[in-house]
């Protein structure tokens, strides 16, 4: 086990912290979520909920555990390009979030391009 190998895993844990945490929002206040979708013009709210906390609760397992780790990646790229420019490009007070979530995107694509490193499902037959 290489010194890499660790910092991939904790990169990979605390990308999926707030995957997790912003599922786990949803989930406790759906109807305040949903209102605040609509607010934004998206119809089929609830349907767009539901789908939005599917796709963060499981690219937030997938990265945990280090299993198909690239493709979770560009799901949850594909998912943050959307909500970006859906949420936060037009208010200039949301300029924090949507740096945020570009940062964000960048560590996706830092997964996308090098892989989960050994300390994952996808490393495990590797020699450590």
């Amino acid at each position: 086990m290489q010194k890499d190998d660790v910092l991939s895993l904790v990169g990979r844990l605390f990308m999926a912290m707030i995957f997790l945490a912003s599922a786990f929002g949803k989930v406790t206040n759906f109807e305040g979520t949903t209102r605040f979708m609509e607010s934004h013009g998206l119809g089929m709210a609830s349907l767009l909920c539901g789908a939005a906390v599917v796709v963060e609760a499981l690219g937030a397992i997938s990265l945990i555990l280090g299993y198909q780790v690239r493709w979770s990646a560009a799901a949850l790229v594909c998912f943050l390009a959307a909500t970006t420019w859906i949420f936060h490009v037009v208010p200039i007070d949301q300029r924090v979030h949507l740096l945020k979530n570009l940062a964000i995107m960048g560590g996706l694509f830092q997964l996308m391009a090098f892989g989960p490193g050994d300390l994952s499902l996808e490393g495990r037959g590797r020699s450590w």
